[in-house]
């Protein structure tokens, strides 16, 4: 097991906000345009190479992030692989308006203890002020609805995330785009958890909701820096604290994704494969798994 710092106690509260209600629309905001250098791995044999570069799905305008090795890795790249190909991100409204709603209402204050209701009540009231609608949502959906408006806070622009820009390029260049998972999985990740591993990771949410934009403005920066261990202390420190949701929301996920990449190490060809940002480091992240399983990976940003 890697070692890595502890944050300050209430980080992860904090972080539950953004991190797991931005599965679809990350969240990742930075106080100034800036140059970022994100991580990304090369794992590659005699014929093969696959690029693992770790995203954030929106920006604040004006972030490079696509220069150094990043640059050199899209123009080498015969195709681009994401976590969602372009058209099933264009299904995932659709698809979160089928799953989100609740069989029977249930009041959001006989949902969250005091504390947590009431940072739940101000950040509603934030923005636009536009009510969540969460009495008529499951306990997953609200997370979600509650990161899209911290990310409207926070003046995100998915336009300038990651995936945008590199769909832009590859579809420009006229290369194949494929995705790793489809909307409907993505979303059912949430869906099929637990009554109690739902409710857990929505009051940690909204306890930490005052603090959301903040605490993603430190995970953006250390994004943007590369900084491995500092993006795996923030993200295991808040999954670490619900079990249930970090085996579906990252390790099983991790594991499926590189039983994919080993058997695609198989046919000739240079892949750039680009997910979230947490599935690439710690103990459990693509990179580890891969060299486990005997692959030759070596960090080339």
């Amino acid at each position: 097991m890697i070692d890595r710092p502890r944050l300050a106690p209430g980080r992860g509260r904090r972080l539950a906000a953004a991190l797991f209600a931005c599965l679809l629309a990350g969240c990742a905001p930075a106080p100034e345009p800036q140059r970022a250098k994100p991580a990304m791995w090369l794992v590659e044999d005699d014929d093969t190479r696959l690029y693992l570069l770790g995203t954030m799905h929106a920006l604040p305008a004006a972030t490079d992030w696509d220069e150094g090795a990043v640059g050199k890795a899209i123009a080498a790249a015969d195709e681009l692989i994401l976590e969602l190909s372009p058209e099933q991100l264009a299904a995932a409204g659709a698809e979160f308006q089928r799953l989100a709603p609740r069989n029977t209402p249930l009041p959001i204050d006989q949902r969250l203890p005091a504390t947590a209701l009431a940072a739940y009540r101000t950040l509603e009231a934030s923005g636009a002020g536009q009510s969540f609608g969460g009495d008529a949502l499951d306990d997953w959906a609200v997370m979600v609805v509650m990161g899209q408006r911290v990310a409207q806070n926070a003046r995100l622009l998915p336009s300038n995330g990651v995936e945008t820009g590199l769909t832009a390029r590859f579809t420009e260049a006229g290369k194949p785009i494929a995705g790793l998972e489809t909307a409907h999985q993505q979303l059912m990740l949430f869906e099929t958890l637990d009554a109690a591993t739902q409710r857990a990771l929505l009051t940690r949410a909204a306890a930490g909701a005052g603090k959301a934009v903040a605490d993603v403005d430190a995970l953006t920066a250390a994004w943007s820096r590369g900084d491995e261990k500092a993006l795996e202390a923030m993200i295991n420190d808040d999954v670490d604290a619900v079990p249930a949701a970090r085996a579906a929301i990252i390790t099983e996920r991790n594991r499926r994704w590189s039983l994919w990449a080993k058997q695609r190490m198989a046919k000739p060809g240079t892949v750039l494969v680009a997910v979230g940002a947490g599935h690439l480091v710690g103990a459990d992240g693509l990179p580890a798994l891969l060299t486990a399983q005997g692959l030759k990976v070596t960090r080339v940003q």
